[in-house]
C-alpha cells in the first residue's frame, strides 16, 4: 500500500508541476490572467499567480513528498475550481475526467499520507506515513 501511495503521489505531483510550468512559462501570467478573466474567476490576476505557483511549487513538493497532506487540500480545491469554472460533461475536450482524477488523487493522499519514497517519511513528520 505504501508503494502504491508513493507512486500515486509522485505521478500526481509531476502532473501538477507540468501544468504549473505551462502556466508560468508557456502561457505566462498575462495569458493565465486573461484566461481566468474570460471564465469569470474572481481576482484573475491574483488567482493566476496563486494557481500557477500552487501547481508548480506545490506539485514539485507533492512529488517529493514534502508536506504532502497539507499541500493535498489546496491542490484538490484547485481542481474543484477547475471543474466549477471551466470543465463540463465527462469527456474531453472540456470534460471533468482528468481534473476529477487529480482531485481524487489529492484527496486520497490527504487521507492516506505520502506513502513510500517521501521526504515526509524520511524526516518522520508527525501524522505522515513513510
Amino acid at each position: 500500500m505504501e508503494i502504491g501511495l508513493g507512486i500515486l503521489r509522485i505521478v500526481t505531483g509531476l502532473v501538477f508541476a507540468a501544468h504549473g510550468y505551462q502556466k508560468f512559462f508557456m502561457m505566462g501570467t498575462d495569458g493565465v490572467t486573461g484566461f481566468f478573466s474570460g471564465l469569470g474567476i474572481p481576482l484573475p490576476g491574483i488567482a493566476a499567480i496563486l494557481v500557477s505557483t500552487l501547481e508548480l511549487a506545490g506539485g514539485l513538493a507533492f512529488a517529493a513528498g514534502i508536506f504532502t497532506r497539507l499541500i493535498a487540500i489546496p491542490l484538490a480545491l484547485d481542481m474543484a475550481g477547475a471543474i466549477f469554472f471551466f470543465h463540463s460533461g465527462f469527456f474531453v475536450p472540456k470534460g471533468i475526467e482528468f481534473v476529477l482524477m487529480l482531485l481524487v488523487s489529492s484527496l486520497a493522499l490527504a487521507v492516506g499520507g505520502p506513502g513510500a519514497f517521501s521526504v515526509d517519511g524520511m524526516t518522520g513528520k508527525r501524522g505522515q506515513r513513510s
